[in-house]
């Protein structure tokens, strides 16, 4: 079984710590949503932002800060984490393995996810990809969250008619296609282990009907 459980917690943050900010917002750019819904990702990577973790400004984001990312239109929380360090890096000083990273990627290490069901961040005003926070506005945002729902057991299976000379070569086929269309385009089944009678197809993240005769 896949190990997806929620990580909260697991690396300790500074709030604070004389740095001015206690949390950091992360919105995420548009068109991202879908993607980081429709697949599990441990990360969450982004480029090209003006202050990189820890790159030029000795009070921004560093690694092990808190961090809440959020979805425009409406503004919504999808997600927590901690900054994390890249997975390649260069350092400020090449002979000094203490220096302080630079890279051009904000690194998120995911502790728990809503993108299934985001919930509305009202009120909270952002002024760029990466917005510092308050102890207290961070906690406010978590208190939306609620407890994380009790975790159990799926079946998920994606069955493909497909036509080929052998077993090898259809399988080959088969990851082919999957690779392909993946998640936007094929419907994959879902049900509770020992329940098949309650399957449910997904497409694009969400429940969809396949039944022909039904709209």
């Amino acid at each position: 079984m896949t190990d997806t459980d929620d990580r909260t917690g697991t690396v300790p943050g500074r709030f604070d710590g004389g740095r001015g900010a206690a949390a950091w917002a992360v919105l995420l750019p548009p068109g991202r949503y879908d993607a980081e819904r429709l697949v599990h990702h441990d990360t969450l990577e982004l480029t090209g932002l003006d202050a990189p973790a820890g790159a030029t400004d000795p009070a921004g984001p560093r690694p092990g800060d808190p961090v809440v990312v959020l979805t425009e239109g409406p503004l919504r929380l999808v997600a927590v984490g901690r900054v994390a360090r890249p997975a390649a890096e260069r350092r400020e000083d090449p002979d000094d393995p203490q220096s302080d990273p630079v890279s051009g990627a904000f690194v998120v290490a995911y502790t728990r996810r809503a993108f299934d069901e985001p919930v509305p961040a009202e009120g909270l005003a952002l002024d760029g990809p990466v917005t510092a926070l308050s102890a207290d506005a961070y906690r406010a945002l978590l208190g939306l969250l609620g407890p994380p729902p009790a975790r159990r057991s799926w079946l998920v299976s994606l069955d493909l008619p497909i036509e080929a000379a052998t077993p090898a070569e259809a399988v080959r086929l088969f990851w082919s296609y999957v690779r392909d269309l993946g998640p936007r385009e094929l419907p994959t089944f879902v049900s509770p282990s020992h329940d098949e009678l309650a399957m449910q197809a997904f497409v694009l993240g969400a429940e969809s009907n396949q039944d022909p005769e039904e709209d």
